[in-house]
Formats: C-alpha cells, sequence, structure tokens
C-alpha cells in the first residue's frame, strides 16, 4: 500500500501566499518524481509543476514565478510554495508521486485525495 497525503489547504485572501505540503508513505523501493496538480470546480484538472529526484523543477508556464516546488528525498516529501494568490486559483490542489512498489515492475502513479485552497476576499 502506498498513500500520498497533502496537507496545508484553506481559506486565503487575495494577494497572500499558501505552502502545501504531501508526503508519500508506505511499501514504495523509490520515487522518480512528484508533481502537484489542480483542479477548480466544474474544470479539467490541470498540471502544475513537477520535481524529480534529482531535484530538476518544470512548470505549467502560466504559473513560473508565484509557484514553487521543492522536495525532500530524506522526508518523502514535495511542498508547493504558493505567491500572490489570486481568486482562479481556488481549486483542489493533488499531489502525484511516480514510483516503484514493492513488488511490482515498473513505475506507477499514485494520487493523494486532495487539498482545497479557496481564495477569497
Amino acid at each position: 500500500q502506498v498513500q500520498l497525503v497533502e496537507s496545508g489547504g484553506g481559506l486565503v485572501q487575495p494577494g497572500g501566499s499558501l505552502r502545501l505540503s504531501c508526503t508519500v508513505s508506505g511499501s514504495f523501493t523509490s520515487i522518480y518524481n512528484m508533481a502537484w496538480y489542480r483542479q477548480a470546480l466544474g474544470q479539467q484538472r490541470e498540471w502544475v509543476a513537477t520535481i524529480t529526484k534529482g531535484g530538476s523543477t518544470s512548470y505549467t508556464e502560466s504559473m513560473k514565478g508565484r509557484f514553487t516546488i521543492s522536495g525532500d528525498n530524506a522526508k518523502n516529501t514535495v511542498t508547493l510554495q504558493i505567491e500572490s494568490l489570486k481568486p482562479e486559483d481556488t481549486a483542489i490542489y493533488y499531489c502525484k508521486a511516480l514510483l516503484a512498489v514493492e513488488g511490482l515492475p515498473g513505475m506507477m502513479n499514485y494520487w493523494g485525495q486532495g487539498t482545497q485552497v479557496t481564495v477569497s476576499s
């Protein structure tokens, strides 16, 4: 069993900042990369950012500058720092990990349950 648990969401005023965290636990042998996605109400889930085990990062073009992804390999944790929040950032933010599971071949994607971020005054 592999679990991803996100935390850090909540209600924030426009212009504020937020730090989301996601921790992986369970029977996995290695993590290749971890990523953040978000899904606004009535919208498709969209990719936000990815960080590899080696620390390489990539972002959706429109989110460069305000979003920062970072990881802690020792803690199997990835964080997403969001600055200058806007109402359109309101969404459920999901963590995803591409990892190898004990006893299974290859790599598999696992998702967390999501954490709600609401930006409103």
